[in-house]
């Protein structure tokens, strides 16, 4: 097993480890760790969290379009916050692909002192995906490791998971997105160059390039806010291709158009939590329908950050 080079073998002993993606680090799973601390503390144990990058369905091709809700450094800050001792991100590769269930506890066991795992109903670990639960049970007797199963988070719309919360994103589910994860989506990246057109219809927007495996929301304008310089700004962003113009974008763009600020923004990182989804992209018949529309979203938008209880923040 490759360890991350700030790791080294037998730091920790008698852990309390939990195994996932933990992409989006949701509701679901922020009950999952904070289970996992609170046994662990009780204990004076080490609690650590065993993840990977790339995702799994990623490396098998099982995934045919950008699905990361976070990026592996989000994902292990957000860990962080929960109280974890440490976060584990173990380069997923067909060594670690080609471990037996057995194998790769035993070897958490070695490396890690593992003595006690937590994991959620619908955890598959291991080649061929056999470390089922109750195969993890059978596993842990036979090498001395407790195992302890906690129940799904489920909402009135059903279980919290990643997949549905990618589907919501897609979907313009926004809100019910949100409410998953318990804050609001997030996306960053660097301000690039782009073809200015936003400056020339009096409405200047920022270019944001995100790393290519982040789930991009469905095309549509979406209330944001963006975070530049150590400042907030309430924003509106278009994703989408321009439909209204000639030679339409033929990969969709994140454009935030930020209220009240007129910086030059090339190069800087930006970062734009999504809060509200306004409506979807459409073609208008020229470039006046657009700009009256555009100064409709920001309407909207100046009157949803009027009322200050429904900010979200990252936790």
């Amino acid at each position: 097993m490759t360890l991350p080079a700030h790791i080294n073998a037998g730091t920790f002993q008698d852990s309390w480890i939990t195994i996932g993606s933990f992409d989006g680090v949701h509701l679901g799973h922020q009950a999952l760790i904070k289970n996992l601390v609170d046994k662990a503390h009780s204990e004076n144990h080490p609690a650590l969290v065993i993840t990977f990058w790339p995702h799994p369905a990623n490396f098998f091709k099982r995934a045919n379009q950008p699905r990361a809700l976070t990026t592996s450094d989000e994902r292990r800050t957000l860990l962080l916050a929960l109280g974890v001792d440490e976060v584990i991100t173990l380069p997923f590769n067909q060594q670690l692909a080609d471990l037996t269930p057995g194998q790769f506890l035993s070897s958490l066991k070695q490396e890690f002192g593992l003595s006690g795992l937590m994991i959620g109903p619908n955890t598959t670990i291991g080649k061929d995906r056999a470390g089922t639960p109750d195969a993890l049970k059978a596993i842990g007797r036979e090498i001395g490791i407790k195992v302890e199963v906690i129940q799904p988070f489920v909402t009135s719309k059903g279980m919290v998971s990643s997949s549905r919360i990618r589907s919501d994103l897609r979907e313009h589910r926004l809100d019910e997105a949100n409410k998953s994860l318990g804050r609001a989506y997030r996306l960053s990246g660097k301000v690039v160059h782009g073809e200015h057109r936003g400056t020339g219809l009096g409405v200047p927007t920022a270019n944001l390039e995100v790393p290519p495996e982040r789930l991009v929301p469905g095309n549509g304008v979406y209330i944001t806010c963006a975070m530049v310089n150590g400042n907030e700004y309430a924003s509106v962003t278009n994703i989408g291709v321009r439909p209204t113009f000639d030679n339409p974008l033929e990969h969709p763009r994140i454009e935030p158009h930020m209220l009240d600020m007129q910086d030059r923004l090339y190069n800087c990182e930006l970062s734009l939590d999504f809060l509200k989804f306004l409506r979807p992209e459409i073609r208008f018949k020229n470039s006046q329908e657009l700009v009256a529309q555009i100064q409709d979203d920001i309407i909207a938008t100046r009157s949803y950050f009027a009322n200050e209880n429904k900010r979200m923040k990252i936790q």
